[in-house]
């Protein structure tokens, strides 16, 4: 196991501008952290979905939503899930730390970096790329921007712009309101302790999401890691032959077909 907290005070200093963050697992389930201050202009567009959970402080998550720019404000103890295909620009202050969980890409699938003509949602320069490693990736092509003519201009040069996206964009979707996580767990408690626990978000998104109080509980996911996080008391976990206990913020990141 992995304790979170323990884990922040170790890699603290990595969580530098421009992207501020640091990856805590990076295989077919991405868990990262990430610091502030980090302001940004560039959207990020991807096929799978992000998880958000504000360990301190605030932050705010700009989308693009049905064609229009909007601020999604995301407080200290909340989570949010953003669905695929949205336009996002995560903000980030000084002091404040948030976890990020995202999915490993396929091999066909490409990612994008985006800037808009500013107080538009027209664009102005972007970058399309297969993602391995996002903390790595997204610097260069940031700087690659302030080096750019069309940042030193304003203006966008047609020809560099791709006239077929890899994917359509989600110009439908209403995203969800972040919840603070104590009063969903407050109002979810009895029904935590039944087996299978309690799933945060349904069925209709691709990462699943659930929650889990006392007694015990089976899973198996083929397919996907599962990570687990513990967030208060004490639980024993059961990976094939092996028996790991966990405290309060221990995790464990557990392979496709093992748990």
């Amino acid at each position: 196991p992995v304790n979170t907290k323990s884990w922040l005070e170790e890699n603290e200093k990595f969580f530098l501008p421009p992207v501020c963050n640091k990856m805590m697992h990076n295989w077919q389930l991405k868990v990262m952290f990430v610091g502030g201050p980090n302001q940004r202009k560039d959207y990020h567009i991807e096929e799978g979905e992000e998880l958000f959970y504000m360990v301190k402080g605030d932050m705010c998550l700009k989308i693009v939503e049905q064609g229009k720019h909007k601020d999604v404000v995301i407080k200290e103890g909340e989570v949010f899930l953003l669905p695929a295909r949205i336009q996002h620009s995560p903000q980030r202050e000084e002091n404040t730390i948030g976890l990020v969980l995202e999915r490993e890409r396929a091999s066909g699938e490409t990612d994008g970096l985006r800037y808009f003509i500013d107080g538009t949602t027209e664009r102005l320069y972007e970058k399309w790329f297969h993602c391995t490693d996002l903390g790595a990736e997204l610097k260069p092509i940031i700087d690659g921007y302030f080096n750019s003519t069309q940042f030193k201009t304003g203006k966008p040069i047609p020809e560099e712009l791709q006239a077929n996206l890899p994917f359509e964009l989600d110009m439908k979707t209403v995203v969800m309101k972040p919840f603070p996580l104590k009063d969903w767990l407050q109002e979810h408690r009895k029904d935590l302790d039944e087996d299978g626990g309690v799933s945060m978000f349904g069925d209709k998104f691709q990462f699943e999401t659930r929650m889990f109080g006392s007694g015990k509980a089976e899973g198996n996911n083929a397919t996907a890691e599962t990570w687990l996080w513990q967030l208060e008391g004490e639980a024993k976990v059961t990976v094939g032959d092996r028996v790991h206990n966990l405290v309060a913020h221990d995790s464990l990141l557990i392979a496709p077909g093992q748990m």
